[in-house]
């Protein structure tokens, strides 16, 4: 029944000097060999000190978490072949991206000519998850209800408390960052795909965007593959929360296409209200509370997220991922990547090179020594 909930997950990596711990522009030098062993599951993003890759399309999130430690074990080889480490944090402890050289290519130089120093600042490093619906309007219904998660599942994630050298209070910057650009955020809702379809296709005729890719909200149908794509959270250090989330995204599409097929409606809120979350989980991450929409009062972050846990229980058999959906509870009792980062920086009084050690470490924690059997 659930096998057309396929997944793919797509993670940037910081590319670091590990004796300065700053940013390094060399994407190129670990770009060719890359390429040669994984053709299009690597590729550059806009600045040269990141590096994407990206899984093929996986039927469970067993096969998604072979894929994922095994480009990570990759991706590091090459990069300390060449004197470098690669990092998953959403912002560099100190870097700045006034120092960051742009990738040559016909696409990043449009987006800089277009939005400027908008496109210039955007030194984030996010996480991308895939799950597969086929059906067009299936799939906007299930983004419209999804939406109301997507703040818990951010506060599990948060990984960028810092920015250009500064604590910033927040836990997750990055998400600070990206709303500079435009059509990002919380989408509204969608009566159907072609109301959706009609929202692009009214920008692309005003001159506003070339086509879909360039609408960058928190979850999106993707213009090219049959998926939901959700786009908010910041990317986790540890390999295990990666997958953590993957398997909750891919319990969320199932539990709420089992609630359609039932003709169970999910209340729809407005986009304001499940901003309001969004802005808490930005904020405190896993230590605060957010609005509890359907009961209007507040509630600990924690305990919505277990209640979250409870409301996907029904289909985590069948998708076959409990011991991936169990790993949340640890990430609840132990903390995130930002929260992990925050202690160091204190432990160390205030050493950003301590912090981007742990990150290194952390990085590669459970993720095979060898490549290739």
């Amino acid at each position: 029944m659930f096998e057309q909930f396929t997944l793919g997950i797509e993670e940037e990596f910081q590319i670091v000097d590990p004796v300065t711990r700053e940013l390094k522009s060399h994407v190129s030098e670990i770009l060719d060999e890359g390429k040669l062993l994984l053709g299009e599951q690597v590729k550059p993003e806009m600045i040269q000190s990141m590096i994407e890759v990206g899984t093929g399309v996986c039927a469970n999130i067993q096969e998604a978490r072979d894929d994922i430690t095994k480009l990570r074990c990759i991706i590091s080889s090459l990069a300390k072949k060449k004197g470098m480490e690669i990092v998953a944090a959403s912002t560099h402890p100190f870097s700045k991206w006034s120092e960051q050289e742009i990738y040559e290519g016909d696409r990043y130089k449009l987006l800089v000519d277009e939005l400027q120093m908008v496109a210039r600042s955007l030194l984030i490093f996010g996480v991308h998850v895939h799950v597969g619906v086929e059906d067009l309007d299936r799939r906007i219904h299930i983004m419209n209800a999804a939406r109301y998660f997507l703040p818990h599942v951010l506060a599990m994630t948060t990984s960028s408390p810092f920015w250009l050298g500064f604590n910033t209070g927040l836990k997750s910057y990055r998400s600070e960052v990206f709303k500079k650009f435009p059509r990002t955020d919380i989408p509204d809702h969608f009566e159907s795909f072609q109301q959706y379809q009609s929202y692009v296709d009214l920008l692309v005729k005003m001159n506003c965007i070339q086509d879909a890719t360039k609408v960058w909200w928190d979850v999106r149908p993707h213009c090219k593959f049959p998926t939901l794509e959700f786009r908010i959270c910041d990317i986790p250090t540890r390999v295990d929360d990666t997958i953590a989330v993957a398997a909750l995204f891919q319990a969320i599409v199932a539990k709420l296409n089992v609630l359609i097929d039932k003709n169970l409606g999910f209340r729809l809120y407005h986009r304001r209200l499940i901003q309001e979350n969004k802005w808490r989980a930005v904020r405190y991450g896993l230590d605060g509370k957010l609005l509890d929409l359907g009961k209007q009062k507040e509630v600990p972050v924690k305990d919505l997220i277990r209640e979250l846990l409870e409301f996907v229980d029904d289909v985590v058999d069948e998708l076959d991922s409990r011991k991936e959906i169990e790993h949340i509870h640890t990430i609840l009792d132990r903390g995130t990547s930002a929260d992990e980062q925050l202690r160091v920086f204190e432990e160390s009084g205030g050493d950003f090179n301590a912090v981007i050690d742990m990150l290194v470490q952390r990085t590669m924690e459970n993720v095979p020594d060898r490549c290739f059997d």
